[in-house]
C-alpha cells in the first residue's frame, strides 16, 4: 500500500483549510443563476470535484455548505464522516472497502448539514490515511463555506460532545 506523502506527492495536493490536503480535479463549464432569496445568492457552477486526503490524526473540521456533497472512497484505512443536520438526529457513516463491516464506497451529505471526518481508533495506523474524492453539485464556492461553532452544537446535541470536541 502507497504512503500519503506518495499520494500528496503524485496527485499534487495541497492543505485544506477544513485540515487535510486536497486538489480540485473538475470544474464544470456550466453555470446556474440563482435568486437573492436562495443560499448561493448568485452563480454556481454546475458541478466541482476533488482528491482530498487526511492523514491519520488528522480531522476535517465540522463545516457546512449549501449544496449536497458526495464522497468517495478511493484507497486507505476507513474514514468515518459525522453529520449534523439542522432537525433531526446526528448520525455517521463510514467510507471503506469493507461493506461486510458496514463500510461504504460512497455516500451523500445533503445541504445545510453540519459534517467533518475523522479516523475510527479501529482504522488506527500511524502511518496512516484515508484518500477518498468529493463532488459538490451544485460546485463549491468558498462563499459557501462555514465552520462550525463548538458551543451552539454541543448545547444542541450534548450526547455528542466528545465527537463534536475531536472536530471543532
Amino acid at each position: 500500500m502507497q504512503k500519503a506523502d506518495y499520494w500528496i506527492e503524485r496527485l499534487e495536493l495541497e492543505p485544506h483549510p477544513e485540515g487535510g490536503f486536497y486538489r480540485e480535479t473538475y470544474r464544470s463549464r456550466r453555470t446556474c443563476r440563482f435568486g437573492a432569496n436562495e443560499p448561493f445568492g448568485g452563480e454556481r457552477n454546475h458541478a466541482t470535484s476533488i482528491y482530498y486526503l487526511l492523514k491519520y490524526g488528522e480531522r476535517s473540521k465540522l463545516h457546512r455548505i449549501h449544496s449536497d456533497e458526495l464522497w468517495f472512497f478511493h484507497a486507505g484505512q476507513p474514514l468515518s464522516v459525522h453529520v449534523f443536520p439542522p432537525e433531526g438526529t446526528p448520525s455517521a457513516f463510514t467510507l471503506g472497502d469493507s461493506p461486510h463491516k458496514g463500510e461504504v464506497l460512497q455516500e451523500v451529505v445533503r445541504a445545510e448539514n453540519w459534517f467533518g471526518a475523522c479516523h475510527t481508533q479501529e482504522s488506527a495506523a500511524k502511518d496512516g490515511y484515508s484518500l477518498v474524492s468529493c463532488v459538490v453539485a451544485p460546485g463549491f464556492d468558498f462563499r459557501d463555506f462555514r465552520f462550525a461553532e463548538r458551543a451552539p452544537l454541543i448545547e444542541r446535541y450534548p450526547s455528542f460532545s466528545a465527537v463534536i470536541d475531536r472536530l471543532t
